[in-house]
């Protein structure tokens, strides 16, 4: 059934016009009678195991392509964690209401563009998960210095309109994480007002007064943390990241149990988990003690909801993430940015390496958690765009999407990744930056954060434009998706690197209840021949997918794979 399932999902991406480099139609044409890839919509190939420029054609065992009827297509809905989530920064993103500022109601609005709910259809991107920014009452912009961890700010919605995307999403079988901020919150948090006000009254007996991490008067502050003084008296309050962002002090048994009792209200709300922001702050510079945390509470949340979805922001190298592993997964910050080994990949570097380096991890891993997965991504709300970096007109913001989709995990994508979008910290040095409006291009209201000042061209087309073009960044995400959901070993299954001796040529084989699929990149420019019977000793039964900027054909156990083009293939 996963085999056939694999060639009814790429022969579907036939009709939606998003799967050829030539001829491509918009979506909207997309329920128009199927044509013949073999004839019309690649009409310089001869029948046979070949591919045209940046196709997706399966072809049966005797050569011929398959095309079938889209409302013939079975479904096969993702049942795990192994998901493609989507980042939205939820201020930037869509305005329901014009007031320039995004909200929740505006990310129901734009499901039908995030995912329709049907996998087999290709008329929405196909994302399998949303991580919202912090949501909670907040006199930021970004929300991440909570005042109330059980309002909604108002200028984003309600806990209605939060509970309606959540039946949305569930509906569409999305899952929605939370960014929850629990290392520090900001001064106008309730429980902050109560500590400083036990403070001013030198009240030691308040539950609150020792609710936050701090000094008095005649003490020495702890050595490389920070501390602001608390008005109104003679003591200190920490504030690693900023004066409004006073620190929990998680030697207290009541702060545990007020940050699980957020987590829980959201839970029974219906959210499906968290992202944790700054997990490895819970003790300032102390990993061991904030890992140990982490095990705590982690334990905690899954007594109450067993497949809970958590990942940590441990911002450091692989060998500090480790630490934290046997509680949660952690995004792999390795792999992202400018020198991070996806873009070195997808631009100069070795695919070996990556590929190679992936195996690794996933071996350390799962050594400390059975259940582990690696979490790649290219950028987030805190980092360069990676358009900025990486060509979007060209082959290696398209090469650098393969490495990390067409690979184990659960991988995010950060909002406007999938349209080119740019934005950099620049000279202004601000974040907001970063977190630019998302370009709709038909009339949304969203505007820029507040602090933002980038002039450059953001974007070479809107989402209304890329959605029409059939060989735009956003088709070529919305089909590398698909892919994705039509080979589930490579998410999920045993991960062997394969060594190559081609320069800028690599990949890998997964193995995931009896499905074994290969997958190999080539981010060169030039076409390279691939012996396969040399890196494997598994039968080759054919292509289940090509995509790239060129094609593949395969001739019995040789491969010719084009310059920046990536292969699916499977293995007896």
């Amino acid at each position: 059934m996963k085999r056939i399932f694999a060639l009814l999902l790429a022969a579907l991406l036939l009709l939606t016009g998003c799967a050829g480099g030539t001829g491509s139609q918009p979506d909207a044409q997309a329920t128009e009678a199927p044509v013949s890839p073999t004839a019309e919509a690649a009409p310089d190939q001869t029948p046979g195991p070949a591919y045209d420029a940046g196709g997706v054609y399966l072809l049966s065992e005797n050569g011929e392509a398959i095309v079938d009827d889209a409302t013939a297509l079975p479904t096969q809905a993702t049942d795990d964690n192994y998901r493609v989530f989507y980042e939205i920064f939820v201020g930037s993103f869509s305005d329901s209401d014009g007031d320039g500022t995004g909200d929740l109601r505006g990310i129901i609005d734009r499901m039908d563009y995030l995912n329709d709910g049907d996998d087999g259809d290709g008329l929405s991107l196909g994302v399998e998960g949303l991580w919202l920014s912090p949501i909670f009452t907040s006199g930021s912009y970004h929300k991440y210095d909570v005042d109330d961890y059980y309002a909604i700010d108002p200028a984003f919605g309600t806990e209605e309109d939060l509970k309606q995307l959540v039946e949305l999403c569930h509906e569409r079988n999305v899952k929605v994480i939370l960014d929850l901020v629990i290392n520090h919150t900001g001064l106008h948090n309730p429980w902050f007002e109560a500590f400083a006000e036990a403070h001013r009254n030198g009240d030691d007996q308040d539950p609150y007064y020792d609710f936050y991490c701090w000094y008095g008067k005649g003490e020495t502050a702890p050595a490389g943390r920070t501390f602001a003084k608390l008005p109104g008296t003679d003591d200190y309050y920490e504030c690693n990241f900023s004066d409004a962002m006073p620190e929990l002090n998680y030697d207290n048994d009541d702060v545990r149990q007020a940050v699980l009792d957020v987590a829980e209200y959201y839970l029974d709300l219906g959210v499906d988990g968290f992202r944790f922001d700054a997990a490895k702050y819970i003790y300032f510079g102390d990993n061991g003690s904030s890992a140990a945390f982490w095990q705590w509470y982690i334990g905690q949340l899954k007594a109450i909801d067993p497949g809970v979805y958590t990942v940590a922001e441990v911002w450091d190298s692989d060998g500090v993430t480790d630490l934290y592993y046997p509680a949660l997964n952690c995004f792999d910050f390795t792999t992202a940015q400018a020198d991070g080994l996806i873009a070195q990949a997808a631009q100069t570097g070795s695919v070996n390496r990556y590929t190679a380096y992936v195996q690794a991890y996933l071996e350390r891993v799962h050594a400390l958690n059975a259940d582990a997965m690696i979490v790649p991504f290219l950028s987030n709300h805190d980092m360069d765009r990676a358009a900025g970096y990486l060509t979007s007109s060209g082959g290696n913001m398209r090469m650098a999407a393969n490495l990390y989709l067409l690979s184990s995990g659960s991988p995010f994508l950060y909002y406007g990744e999938e349209l080119g979008l740019r934005g950099s910290r620049g000279g202004a040095s601000t974040d907001a930056n970063r977190r630019l409006k998302m370009e709709w291009g038909d009339g949304d209201t969203v505007a820029d954060p507040e602090g933002a000042s980038y002039d450059h061209a953001r974007v070479d087309a809107t989402a209304a434009e890329q959605m029409a073009d059939g060989g735009s960044l956003y088709s070529y995400y919305k089909k590398l998706i698909m892919i994705r959901k039509a080979n589930p070993a490579i998410a999920r299954g045993t991960y062997t690197a394969l060594e190559l001796d081609i320069p800028k040529t690599g990949g890998f084989t997964a193995s995931w209840e009896g499905d074994t699929v290969m997958v190999l990149h080539n981010t060169g420019a030039d076409p390279v021949t691939i012996e396969l019977a040399d890196i494997t000793g598994q039968e080759i039964t054919g292509i289940n997918a090509v995509i790239g900027m060129g094609g593949a054909s395969l001739d019995g156990t040789t491969l010719t794979l084009d310059g920046q083009t990536s292969a699916v293939l499977g293995c007896a």
